[in-house]
């Protein structure tokens, strides 16, 4: 008698987990996914914080909330508990210096709002919304991803998007999981013209995190590619169509100055806002003006200096235009290209690069699409412990703190 024992064979359980997680509804996955990765972010974090030393932003061996509060989540606390000052704070020179004028109004907001309800401090009640952000923004990404992809490799991008790099800014008191949000479901909104929709979500993303003139670049490129493919085709542009994209457009031009109109109305400083911003720039530059397109080969010759700085970014500039022209991108429809060229453009203009450059890239989170097209398994678990060294790797230099720390997040 064969007393040989029965065993499964690797492939054939392979083939037995996948069969039971095709199985499992779309939204539980999704579930799955993200919980799976905000617990592994979370583990990398705890380790972080338990060598954190004590510093000017934190306390030795901190808890996961306060370690998960620190940088700008701290100044979106000042304005949750205390709002936005109604006089600008100047050094001795009379330049205004770093204050809350520099950050929206919706995320600290919202907190506020979550603390008045549960009397909870703002520490867990910011965690807690970003956390639900998250999640919220982990199925609108795939819910953009089926547009443009199969439903198999939709969910591999939302996996990307889960662990990427930055994604433990999808749990910090940051607004950028809430930004997330309103990326996505804005996008899906212009893929399928959903005109009206779009309207409130542009103002919210606006005043969320800067982003109304991108949007208004978007729409302006878009408008034109639409009247030039009917043009070509013979075809009318439906004056439906027209309307609602001149007026979105004009809209989110709107909302894109709305913020420095509204710190211009409460201090009386029609540059309020800017110079709010610049005054972080300045550490860097010494004080100066905001010239368009000037930022970055500044940075240059900060970072560089010479014309090796100059050399440099023009190769960065190039790099990135090359890398948006590739065919590969045109699976992501001409919507999500125009985003992300209308995005990265927006940055060029006005962002001077130090560290948080990599969270400033967070919106053109969907060309996580195009890395996701591989089928290769061997690429795919390679891409996934990129993305987990990312993180400890992006972790290290940004968000632990070391000393007097210059590499925020």
């Amino acid at each position: 008698m064969d007393r040989t024992p029965f065993t499964v064979s690797h492939d054939t359980r392979q083939t037995y987990a996948g069969y039971y997680w095709s199985k499992l509804p779309l939204w539980l996955q999704i579930v799955v996914v993200y919980v799976a990765s905000r617990l592994l972010a979370t583990t990398i974090m705890l380790a972080f914080a338990a060598n954190q030393d004590d510093t000017w932003q934190t306390s030795a061996r901190p808890g996961l909330v306060e370690f998960s509060n620190l940088w700008d989540a701290q100044w979106y606390e000042r304005i949750a508990t205390g709002g936005y000052p109604s006089e600008l704070p100047r050094n001795d020179e009379g330049r205004v210096t770093e204050n809350a004028w520099a950050f929206m109004p919706v995320y600290p907001m919202l907190v506020r709002i979550g603390m008045l309800l549960t009397g909870l401090p703002f520490g867990v009640v910011a965690m807690t919304l970003s956390l639900v952000f998250g999640l919220v923004s982990a199925f609108l990404f795939h819910r953009l991803m089926t547009t443009v992809l199969d439903r198999s490799t939709a969910m591999f991008a939302t996996v990307l998007y889960c662990i990427a790099p930055l994604s433990p800014m999808l749990q910090v008191g940051y607004a950028e999981s809430l930004q997330m949000c309103f990326v996505s479901a804005l996008l899906i909104c212009l893929v399928e013209r959903r005109w009206a929709l779009m309207a409130p979500l542009v103002v919210l993303a606006s005043f969320t995190r800067p982003s109304g003139l991108a949007w208004a670049l978007t729409l302006g490129l878009y408008f034109l590619y639409r009247w030039w493919r009917l043009r070509r085709d013979g075809l009318e542009f439906p004056r439906r169509d027209v309307v609602a994209l001149l007026g979105l457009g004009a809209l989110s031009v709107l909302a894109g100055f709305g913020w420095l109109l509204v710190a211009w109305l409460v201090t009386g400083d029609f540059h309020a806002y800017l110079d709010t911003e610049l005054a972080w720039r300045a550490h860097y530059t010494g004080p100066g003006e905001l010239v368009p397109f000037t930022a970055w080969y500044h940075a240059g010759e900060f970072w560089i200096g010479g014309v090796a700085g100059i050399v440099t970014v023009t190769v960065v500039l190039l790099a990135m235009a090359v890398l948006l022209a590739l065919p590969i991108m045109r699976r992501l429809g001409i919507e999500i290209r125009l985003w992300l060229v209308s995005y990265v453009l927006y940055l060029v203009a006005v962002f001077f690069p130090q560290s948080s450059v990599f969270r400033l890239f967070m919106p053109i989170f969907p060309v996580l699409g195009v890395l996701a097209l591989p089928r290769s398994p061997l690429v795919r678990v390679l891409l996934v412990a990129g993305s987990i060294v990312g993180q400890l790797v992006w972790i290290t230099w940004c968000w632990y703190v070391i000393g007097h720390d210059w590499t925020p997040p």
